[in-house]
């Protein structure tokens, strides 16, 4: 299976709390559900059921896990059928089995080999949603195959990143891009290796 991260980012790549306004507020964050206007865009939504429907699971840290079981699944939400039904991993060092989610599983311990073990198991991509710290840390190992990044037109100046300080330098392919009449640009990029070093 592929890893897969799916994420809406602003211009200046916030992926914090895109849905609504208490979904993080880690850091004194105030500007969440920021994508909450344009992620309802036929076009955006169509995008993200194709790709999630197609999948085989999710793969998710443990604050993403537990803001989609508590908010998507008790309250309702447009793929709420598909998650439960899909294969869930989740990664933390605090959660316990059993997990309250149906098919979920725990990746405890060391997360990148569990994560490296499987993506050699056959089947369709595996999606990460959100939980960008996951994100990181398995592209530090090259465990990351594609991002699709939802890119909405503004731009927040605060807030948590995908690509923070710190993040392991990487080249990558562009494979799709997908204009939207919201003006979200949905950008699927394929990893593509080391960034080649100046002479």
């Amino acid at each position: 299976m592929r890893i897969v991260a799916i994420e809406h980012m602003t211009l200046d790549g916030v992926v914090q709390a895109p849905g609504r306004p208490d979904e993080d507020t880690r850091g004194g964050f105030t500007a969440g559900g920021w994508a909450a206007e344009r992620a309802g865009d036929g076009t955006v939504a169509r995008i993200w059921g194709e790709r999630l429907s197609a999948g085989s699971g999710f793969l998710l840290g443990r604050r993403t896990y537990q803001d989609v079981l508590g908010h998507w699944n008790a309250e309702g939400g447009p793929f709420r059928d598909a998650l439960n039904a899909a294969p869930k991993y989740v990664a933390s060092r605090s959660l316990a089995e059993p997990l309250p989610w149906p098919n979920s599983a725990l990746l405890g311990g060391d997360v990148p080999a569990a994560v490296a073990g499987l993506r050699q198991v056959p089947g369709g991509d595996l999606h990460v949603m959100g939980s960008a710290e996951l994100v990181a840390s398995l592209a530090a190992y090259g465990l990351v195959d594609a991002y699709v990044l939802c890119v909405h037109p503004i731009v927040l100046g605060a807030g948590r990143r995908l690509f923070a300080e710190g993040f392991a330098p990487a080249a990558f392919e562009s494979v799709e891009v997908t204009p939207t009449p919201s003006g979200v640009v949905v950008a699927v990029y394929a990893s593509g290796g080391a960034v080649a070093e100046v002479p």
